[in-house]
């Protein structure tokens, strides 16, 4: 009598699962009547100005700079041998033509 029970238990569970049951697929309908446009909202209060900043302090002088170093003067230079060289000056070079 086990046997029998069991064999029915399992011989109802797949006839159970092997049917085919089809899926409700629901459908949207049309779209309805765009809404009015609401209202425009009021504008926001303009807010209020602030403190004017304080004045920097003066910054401080600035050092003198040094003054200038005057170099010494060169000794006399040699006079020459005797020997006289001359340099005789060119003429301008003539605009080209």
């Amino acid at each position: 009598m086990n046997r029998y029970v069991v064999m029915a238990t399992l011989l109802a569970a797949m006839s159970l699962s092997a049917c085919d049951r089809p899926s409700v697929v629901a459908v949207p309908g049309p779209a309805g009547a765009t809404g009015a446009t609401g209202s425009t909202g009021s504008t926001g209060s303009t807010g209020s100005t602030g403190s004017t900043g304080s004045t920097g302090a003066t910054g401080s002088t600035g050092s003198t700079g040094s003054t200038g170093y005057d170099g010494a003067k060169g000794d006399t230079g040699k006079s020459g041998t005797g020997t006289t060289v001359i340099v005789v000056p060119q003429e301008p070079a003539s605009a080209p033509k």
